[in-house]
């Protein structure tokens, strides 16, 4: 039995504590709202009372939403100052390759390991403990980690030693699923305007040429617009595509596509769907048809 703390108890670290302790290691849990933690306690957990009894755990597996959040909260020098010799900390937030070297590097002066770890994944996945991990950072780091990210994963992929290549991957990943979905919404209305049943479109489609796993999830969301609850929202999938764009001028390059999706988003989130799912774009593409 190992001792991991799990930060951010939301739709995916709720699940991701619950089968840490499925799998008979002994987990704290903290959350910035208490009712999560509240939650996980009657499920076994031991709730901390705050960052600093969190980071006493051995391995520290958070989950939180962007840059801000993470900076804010886990990047504070004070409290990595007060962290638990050798603790390493595992990050599975999607944020950006430059915020990855800064978190290494921090944790690095203060003696701390730190791993790179985002998922590919939707809730579902994460209940049955069927994500794909991304884990990257120093390999005596990964290795430390890797029967915790097992019990959460049905693969972890091991994907470079430096943290910052296993957020770039998350971060190409979610762009192809944002240029996927576009591409549903586009060929699907289209068909709607010329009297095709968007469920007939999506089955045949997903059938025969498109079958992969985000065509056939988010193409059937699309197809009966069903959009709450989220798995991941238009928010955080606007801020996906900017973190690629950010890399893709880095790196002096044009991704055109993405041009495309932020007008799209930014249409979407004015639209008031900033928390519905982001396969919700969609219906910037079919109001276009209605106007």
């Amino acid at each position: 039995m190992t001792t991991i703390a799990v930060v951010g108890l939301g739709a995916m670290g709720a699940p991701i504590a619950r089968n840490l302790i499925r799998a008979g290691h002994d987990v704290v849990v903290w959350n910035r709202s208490s009712a999560p933690a509240e939650a996980l306690a009657a499920d076994g957990a031991r709730v901390a009372a705050d960052l600093v009894e969190a980071f006493q755990a051995p391995i520290v597996v958070s989950m939180l939403s962007n840059d801000a959040v993470v900076a804010g909260t886990l990047l504070d020098p004070g409290l990595l100052a007060q962290a638990g010799v050798g603790t390493i900390h595992v990050n599975m937030a999607t944020i950006s390759p430059e915020l990855a070297d800064r978190a290494a590097a921090l944790n690095a002066e203060h003696g701390l390991g730190y791993v790179a770890a985002p998922v590919f994944g939707r809730v579902p996945a994460a209940v049955a403990g069927e994500l794909n991990v991304l884990a990257a950072g120093a390999p005596e780091h990964v290795d430390a980690v890797l029967p915790a990210l097992e019990v959460l994963g049905r693969r972890v992929f091991r994907v470079g030693d430096e943290p910052r290549r296993g957020n770039l991957v998350k971060i190409l990943g979610n762009y192809l699923i944002a240029t996927s979905i576009q591409g549903l919404a586009e060929v699907m209305t289209l068909g709607e305007a010329n009297g095709l049943p968007a469920r007939d479109v999506y089955e045949v489609l997903t059938e025969t040429i498109v079958g992969g796993v985000a065509h056939r999830s988010y193409g059937a969301l699309i197809a009966d617009s069903s959009y709450e609850p989220a798995g991941f929202t238009t928010t955080l999938g606007f801020k996906d595509v900017n973190l690629a764009l950010d890399e893709a001028r880095s790196a002096g390059l044009r991704m055109p596509l993405g041009e495309v999706l932020t007008e799209v988003f930014a249409d979407a989130l004015g639209a008031g769907q900033a928390d519905w799912d982001w396969a919700g774009i969609a219906e910037v593409q079919r109001r276009r048809l209605q106007g």
